[in-house]
């Protein structure tokens, strides 16, 4: 079904809404679009007179009934809901404790949600994309955040929430390793991989695939990275996690230190993931550290393919180019953890012939 996307929503019935569905008194005073990602929702903040607060962020889905279902691949066996999977994760979240933005208010008919307003201050922006003296102390709070996550929304399962009825299984881990092949080799490069170059990429994938899927599965964010991470009153802010399923511990740990958006350096890549087993282990849910931390740049072959392969997916099916500039750092990812494990110089191989920056 085609999506569209309205100009500015109805600022009549925004100000209706303020005035009579919110939990506080307060008075619509303006708007003012917010930057977007490359999701079908669009991000506006809403200026009130009266409060407490004094401005709130309204997400706007591409449609009334948008956004039932996940935007991005799910497993065969993700379930069908009639809930907005962002209202539900976001319900889960709250009752494990994580810091995530209050809703205020859902106008189902209208596709928009009042939500908290949590600033504009990103993990990235507070650590001057990595290069800021404070960047170890705040990851650690990221990381130490995410350990929170990972233990308080994960146990016990919670048949409510969607998260627990999808999973990265084989198929979808091969379905994002397959994205990439069709958009970050073939179209990207403008090739047809021969029969030969394609088996033996889709065999050393699948290894990874298989790997990951084994694992215990923990609730899993998906996109646990430094834009989606906020800054408020000094306190980390979990956005965008309406994607969320079951996952290997090591998935959003990848998605945080090998991020597409900044660099850290691998010092403090190490450091940090030793401190996530370290917070883990003081919980009482300690991991098998030389096991994590190879499990961990499995991980982080798959994410980051699988983001290389979205970006150029983001610039060919929705005209958009801004994430283009991304993909260089990316694959630097790739090759660093390829180039640690000789049993994946076969795989780095044959992927340098149509990717250069494997090279």
């Amino acid at each position: 079904m085609a999506s569209f996307l309205p100009s500015l929503p109805d600022p009549v019935r925004i100000s209706d809404t303020i005035r009579t569905k919110l939990p506080f008194r307060v008075e619509f005073s303006g708007v003012a679009p917010l930057a977007g990602d490359a999701s079908n929702r669009r991000y506006f903040r809403l200026q009130v007179r009266g409060g407490p607060p004094h401005s709130l962020v309204l997400m706007q889905l591409a449609s009334p009934e948008g956004f039932k279902q996940s935007e991005e691949a799910v497993s065969h066996s993700a379930p069908v809901t009639a809930e907005l999977p962002f209202v539900n994760i976001l319900n889960h979240l709250l009752k494990a404790d994580v810091a995530v933005p209050a809703l205020h208010y859902y106008d189902e008919a209208a596709g928009l949600l009042y939500l908290e307003d949590l600033g504009d201050v990103t993990l990235a922006l507070a650590s001057q994309e990595g290069t800021s003296p404070d960047t170890p102390a705040l990851y650690r709070e990221a990381v130490a955040a995410l350990a929170h996550l990972h233990l308080k929304a994960s146990f016990p399962a919670d048949p409510a929430c969607l998260a627990f009825g999808r999973a990265f299984d084989v198929p979808l881990l091969m379905w994002e390793f397959d994205h990439f092949i069709e958009y970050g080799i073939e179209k990207r490069a403008g090739v047809n991989l021969s029969e030969g170059e394609r088996h033996t990429i889709r065999t050393e994938m699948r290894k990874i695939a298989e790997l990951l899927a084994v694992q215990p599965r923990v609730f899993t964010h998906r996109d646990y990275h430094s834009r989606n991470l906020m800054m408020l009153e000094d306190r980390l802010r979990v956005i965008d996690f309406q994607d969320a399923l079951l996952g290997p511990a090591s998935y959003d740990l990848a998605s945080l230190l090998r991020d597409s958006y900044l660099s850290l350096p691998e010092e403090l890549i190490e450091e940090l993931v030793v401190h996530y087993l370290e917070v883990r282990a003081k919980a009482g849910a300690p991991l098998d550290r030389v096991q994590f931390i190879r499990l961990f740049d499995m991980t982080s072959i798959q994410r980051n393919l699988k983001a290389a392969g979205r970006f150029v997916y983001i610039l060919l099916e929705k005209n958009n180019d801004r994430y283009l500039q991304y993909i260089p750092r990316t694959l630097a990812n790739v090759k660093y953890n390829l180039l640690r494990y000789r049993a994946l110089h076969p795989l780095r191989r044959v992927l340098m012939r149509h990717v250069p920056e494997l090279q």
